[in-house]
């Protein structure tokens, strides 16, 4: 009898530790996630559409979920110094990226040492809102239109800058465009973020952009810029007066690409956290409150779910490597 039991005790013992093993992923659906503070990284400084909408959320989702959601800036390298940071973090739930597409889209274009491969190494969670760009000049420089402004840069080469917020992100890859395209010379002249591109805008050291609604609109409406047209197949909600690129003259397919700001985290992050964070996400921007904000920020809201948001992802990748291949630009 007692050799019999001694077995059944230690089975016992292994069922009781399995079952302690497993308390961590149960207790994750049962809904105690998350139990400490957690990071939202921003791959750009501060001050520009990403980090603005990143810190609007977090505050949201701390609130949601009852942990502090910190915002931290990894600016530098087009991106790629935050988007690597998160893809190399621990898969917990505590380490999240916001970005723009150009660090899981363009790059792999751009470079052929990418320290990560957004494919594999990142998964979205969300697709927050959708970022609306505009291009726009000093109000120095004499141009009203795209036509005019082509006019221009060839009749004076070398005396259009255009100021991006990093090697290979939208302004860069039109500046590339528009001088192979037309037989322009513009100049590029990349920043570490949208921040310090603009300030250098509104004092004339650069002198044409493409940025964001969000922070190019306030200085339209005082006159400092000069907004000429919207990238996208429609007109900004914020910009109802400018119009598109196809409207002002020029459909070419490089000017329709609009991109997201996504929530993105580690991509062996699990199933339950990656459900609960896009659940949060999508009811938070689904609030009148930040659809508001959004509004104001010149954004447009999405709020998706993980698998739309991947789905999204997959779709638009292939047609944003190929338009940034056409430019010729590459960083390495």
């Amino acid at each position: 009898m007692k050799q019999t039991m001694l077995p059944r005790r230690r089975w016992a013992t292994r069922v009781a530790c399995a079952a302690l093993a497993l308390l961590p992923l149960a207790a994750l659906a049962q809904g105690d996630y998350p139990t400490k503070p957690i990071r939202l990284v921003v791959p750009y400084p501060a001050g520009g559409l990403t980090d603005t909408l990143a810190r609007q959320v977090a505050d949201g989702l701390s609130k949601r979920l009852g942990q502090p959601v910190v915002v931290e800036n990894k600016s530098g390298a087009g991106g790629i110094i935050g988007t690597d940071f998160v893809a190399k973090s621990a898969p917990d739930g505590y380490t999240l990226l916001m970005t723009i597409p150009g660090p899981i889209t363009a790059n792999l274009a751009l470079y052929k040492k990418l320290p990560y491969d957004p494919r594999t190494d990142l998964r979205p969670v969300s697709d927050v809102a959708m970022a609306r760009t505009v291009l726009a000049v000093n109000s120095a420089v004499p141009v009203k239109t795209v036509n005019e402004l082509i006019t221009y840069a060839k009749k004076e080469p070398g005396k259009l800058r255009m100021g991006s917020w990093g090697p290979g992100t939208q302004p860069h890859t039109i500046q590339a465009y528009m001088d192979k395209t037309y037989g322009v010379d513009i100049l590029h002249v990349p920043y570490r973020g949208e921040g310090p591109m603009v300030t250098d805008l509104l004092a004339g050291q650069v002198n044409v952009t493409i940025g964001s609604v969000t922070t190019l609109r306030q200085h339209i409406a005082t006159g400092k810029l000069r907004p000429l047209a919207v990238a996208g197949t429609t007109r900004a909600r914020a910009l109802p007066d400018v119009p598109t690129f196809a409207e002002a003259g020029y459909g070419d397919a490089a000017y329709k690409i609009v991109g997201p700001t996504t929530l993105l985290v580690p991509a062996k992050t699990p199933d339950a956290i990656v459900e609960r964070l896009g659940h949060e996400v999508a009811s938070l921007v689904r609030t009148p409150e930040l659809q508001a904000k959004i509004d104001e920020m010149g954004a447009e809201p999405i709020g998706n779910t993980p698998p739309e948001a991947e789905r999204a992802y997959k779709a638009y990748l292939p047609v944003v490597l190929k338009l940034t291949a056409d430019t010729g630009v590459t960083l390495d």
